[in-house]
């Protein structure tokens, strides 16, 4: 298996999030009975799958291997990546604080929960497209023989001795969860 092929996977992970994000957000916003500890679940779904697991492969692996083969960091696709990773994490942190601040009574962080969630939601949205489209075929093509296979062990390290045992299925069960909590 190519190691773009375990990223996009857990794109398709991620995708089941975006989806009960985004119904979440709307259920939020019409008082359709979703709890506001809905958010901050998937705010750690977030942290600890697609920014701690996910990205960490590919900032810390993927990316310094392009750079290596070729590809420029500044002025290229790998620091719009980088760049969209960061607005992730600081969409993240903008809607768990928002919840928070709704679970200690402040209702006029109720809007800020609803547009973090979408805002997340759409940069991810796109930002997956663009690593399945662009980004991941480019790497493909550049790494190849002994630097994928480098790659791909380099993913199971991550996975092992960085994530721990187990993280996966935690997350994905979360996910489950959440996912069955906006279509009850």
């Amino acid at each position: 298996m190519e190691p773009t092929e375990l990223l996009m996977e857990e794109h398709r992970v991620i995708e089941r999030l975006l989806a009960s994000l985004e119904k979440a957000a709307g259920r939020f916003e019409a008082d359709e009975g979703i709890r506001i500890g809905f958010f901050v679940a998937a705010a750690e779904v977030i942290r600890g799958f697609a920014d701690g697991c996910h990205h960490r492969k590919e900032e810390g692996i993927l990316f310094p291997a392009m750079e290596e083969a070729g590809v420029p960091k500044e002025g290229g696709p790998i620091g719009v990546m980088l760049a969209e990773h960061e607005e992730g994490r600081r969409l993240t942190r903008a809607m768990r604080e928002a919840a928070e601040r709704v679970i200690q009574g402040d209702g006029s962080a109720k809007l800020s929960v609803i547009e973090s969630a979408r805002g997340y939601t759409e940069l991810l949205r796109q930002h997956i497209r663009k690593e399945d489209a662009v980004l991941f075929p480019m790497a493909e093509r550049l790494l190849q023989g002994e630097k994928a296979i480098e790659m791909a062990e380099a993913f199971e390290a991550v996975e092992r001795e960085e994530t721990g045992e187990g993280v996966h299925e935690k997350y994905l069960g979360m996910i489950v969860a959440l996912e069955r909590e906006v279509s009850g």
